[in-house]
């Protein structure tokens, strides 16, 4: 199958958006960010802008929908650079968020594992059965997947303990002294395989009664750090790994997301539980505050049907609570 699309110059691809509609008012300035930014960068957030199209099979009758290339009446080329930079800082805070949750749990983990079995981490009788027992169609168990990731991390880092312990002690490093070279991921998929009555112990210490609903918040941070880690869009991102909400009434802003799926779909229930973890870890901080203060700065736009909060997934009054 042959690519039909050529390259094109800066100049070519800023006309190529005025012809679909779009108004630019700035045309050097616009020039300025296609070379620095990149075209299809900017396109994640110009997208949302786009004309829908509505097409009808003739014969199933199925209805289908689809965006067209064309933007809507009102779409600015600056509607888009806003949007970037709001994304752009809002990812920033939450890096800043991710990297206090993870060196708590880093410490949670090391701390509680690590008074019962100095390589705890290496040591399948430490963890749950169902993980080093259980054998893959590869005939590997996934701790022995995840001792192989361990490996790969320890052998990548250039800390100097991490060269000092091996050069002093051999190979096994103990465990809190191997967080620190793992990745959020690694941290995560490790409390994954912990034994339950482990996992409950470091869930409690976050205000959370049932470890799986802890777990699933942990698996979704990894997948919101990638996110970030690589300056992928975030504001309206639709979330491929959702948390679990805890019962009714148990922790009472979740309450907000109760019986709303839609909404456990978007990123806002994610700053959420980064909200939640971070006051328990820095109960001082006034990370929360600083965030809902950048979502009241959410860029305007002069489109018929602008963007707002509320694509975020953002519950009705969630700032009375947040």
């Amino acid at each position: 199958m042959s690519y039909a699309r050529p390259w094109m110059s800066f100049a070519d691809q800023l006309e190529q958006l005025k012809a679909r509609g779009m108004e630019v008012s700035d045309e050097a300035a616009a020039l300025r960010y296609l070379e620095r930014v990149g075209y299809y960068r900017l396109s994640a957030y110009w997208y949302p802008f786009r004309i829908w199209t509505m097409q009808q099979d003739v014969t199933t009758r199925a209805i289908t929908h689809k965006r067209t290339d064309q933007f809507a009446a009102g779409t600015r080329f600056l509607d888009a650079v806003n949007l970037y930079l709001f994304d752009k800082h809002l990812r920033l805070m939450v890096l800043d968020a991710l990297e206090r949750i993870e060196v708590a749990l880093r410490v949670d983990i090391a701390y509680l594992l690590g008074e019962r079995h100095t390589f705890a981490h290496l040591e399948a009788s430490e963890l749950h059965p169902g993980f080093a027992g259980k054998t893959q169609s590869d005939g590997r168990t996934p701790h022995q997947v995840w001792c192989e990731r361990h490996e790969q991390l320890v052998a990548r880092s250039r800390e100097d303990f991490v060269k000092h312990y091996l050069d002093t002690y051999g190979p096994r490093i103990p465990i809190w002294v191997a967080v620190e070279v793992w990745e959020f991921g690694a941290m995560s998929q490790l409390f994954a395989m912990m034994k339950v009555a482990d996992k409950q112990r470091i869930a409690n210490k976050y205000g959370v009664t049932d470890w799986k609903v802890f777990q699933s918040w942990l698996r979704s941070l990894s997948y919101l750090r990638n996110l970030v880690a690589h300056h992928s869009r975030l504001w309206n991102r639709n979330v491929v790994s959702q948390p679990k909400l805890p019962k009714a009434e148990e922790i009472s802003w979740c309450d907000a997301f109760s019986g709303r799926d839609d909404l456990l779909t978007k990123p806002f229930l994610l700053l959420a539980i980064c909200r939640h973890m971070t006051q328990v870890v820095c109960p001082n901080a006034a990370w929360h505050q600083r965030v809902r203060d950048h979502l009241r700065t959410f860029p305007e736009q002069q489109v018929a049907r602008p963007r707002s909060v509320v694509d975020m997934g953002t519950p009705p009054s969630w700032e009375d609570w947040w």
